[in-house]
């Protein structure tokens, strides 16, 4: 079990957390880290593509020149692929990218790629990570106390969808945020995924979303 120091915004320790038992019990094989992962972008896709065939394509209903007696490679319209304004060879069509992962298989692979982030000491928990007016500044004075300014991939787990806070983080190019798991729908919360875990480098969490993580994946 990894424990975890809880610092405030100066960067001073005011804590420990201990994570629960739940996450370095659980075991997620490579395959499963990696079929979630696929699954995350795959469902992210909006599959609205949509090019023409020649049975769409407007015009090209006439024979351009006859058959024979031309010295010309014959053609039935000018709608072929190979003619300019002509249609699409094997023209993309809409189609659903969905795919599915088993709530357990996807449970698993975020609780093993978040345990992993904390042994190896790139998890950071922060008391509260809140602003009184959105100023990208105060974002990265928090950074800093944190040692992390100028950091890769530093992904930001919220408690719940927080606006000053969001717009306070969101210019700073290395920076992700995410919030903790929620049961709402719609709204503009965004729970980190797999994926979020595996390509951060850092982890800034607020104290109050690790109780939710554990709340929800911890069950």
């Amino acid at each position: 079990m990894a424990e975890l120091i809880i610092k405030d915004k100066a960067g001073k320790q005011v804590g420990t957390h201990t994570l629960s038992d739940v996450f370095a019990k659980v075991h997620a094989s490579t395959t499963t880290i990696h079929r979630t992962v696929v699954a995350e972008e795959a469902n992210k896709r909006q599959g609205t593509q949509k090019t023409k065939t020649r049975a769409e394509i407007r015009g090209g209903g006439r024979k351009p020149y006859k058959q024979k007696k031309t010295g010309n490679a014959r053609q039935g319209s000018t709608r072929s692929p190979h003619y300019a304004h002509g249609a699409m060879a094997l023209a993309l069509t809409p189609r659903d990218y969905d795919k599915k992962v088993n709530r357990r298989e996807r449970r698993a692979a975020i609780l093993a790629a978040f345990n992993a982030q904390a042994e190896a000491g790139n998890v950071h928990i922060v008391d509260s990570i809140t602003f009184a007016t959105p100023k990208t500044s105060d974002a990265i004075a928090l950074l800093n106390s944190l040692g992390l300014v100028g950091a890769r991939r530093v992904l930001v787990i919220l408690p719940t969808y927080d606006e000053v806070a969001y717009k306070s983080l969101r210019n700073i190019p290395y920076v992700e945020v995410r919030t903790a798991p929620t049961s709402e729908e719609g709204g503009k919360a965004q729970p980190f995924s797999a994926r979020d875990l595996l390509v951060s480098k850092n982890i800034v969490v607020a104290k109050d979303a690790i109780a939710k993580i554990e709340e929800v994946w911890g069950k």
